[in-house]
Order: C-alpha cells, then structure tokens, then sequence
C-alpha cells in the first residue's frame, strides 16, 4: 500500500509564499514523475507543475517564474515552493506520483488534497 501525504497549505496574504510537502510512503521501489494538481471551486483540474525522475521540470504558464517544484528522493518527497502567490492561485493542491511498488507495477497515485487559500 502506497500513501501521498500532503502538508503546508493555509492562508495567506496576496503576495506571500507557502511551501508544499507531499511524502510518499509504502512498499516503494522507485519514483518517477512527481507532480502537483490544483483544483478550485467549479473549476476542472489542473497540472500546475511536474518533475520527471531526472530532474526535467515543467510549469503552468500562470506560475512560471513564481513556483518552484523540487524532490528529495531520498525521503520519497516532493516540494512545491510557491511565491508572489496571487487570489487565483486559490484552490486545493494535490500532490501526484508515478510509483514502482514490491510487486514491480509502476501505478499512479494521488495525495487527499492540501487547501491554499490566497486572500486578504
């Protein structure tokens, strides 16, 4: 069994940061892609941004230049570092992953969801 768990999300003023942990945890063999959704009300989901396994990154147009996606493969971790954060960077951020497990099937995986919330 496989878990993504997300921390770091909350309130903040526009024009704040946050940062985003998502650790996976399980019977891991390998991790490839990382990546993060965001979702917000009425609205579909959307890839923010992704980290192949080696290291090759992509962004939404919206937050280049503004967020950061990192990983620590040695604790199984990916990191969203989020600045100059705008209201319509509000919604849910979910953390995604592609993961080899004991059983050598590489199968995607989703974290329950983190809420960002950028307001005055």
């Amino acid at each position: 069994q496989v878990q993504l768990v997300e921390s770091g999300g909350g309130l903040v003023q526009p024009g704040g940061s946050l940062r985003l942990s998502c650790a996976a945890s399980g019977s891991i063999l390998g991790i490839y892609a990382m990546s993060w959704y965001r979702q917000a009300p009425g609205k579909q989901r959307e890839l923010v941004a992704i980290i192949t396994g080696g290291d090759t990154t992509n962004y939404l147009d919206s937050v280049k230049g503004r967020f950061t996606i990192s990983r620590d493969n040695a604790k199984n971790t990916v990191y969203l570092q989020m600045n100059s954060l705008e209201p319509d960077d509000t919604a849910v951020y979910y953390c995604n992953a592609d993961i080899m497990t004991i059983s050598t099937k590489v199968s995607n995986y989703w974290g329950q969801g983190t809420q960002v919330t950028v307001s005055s």
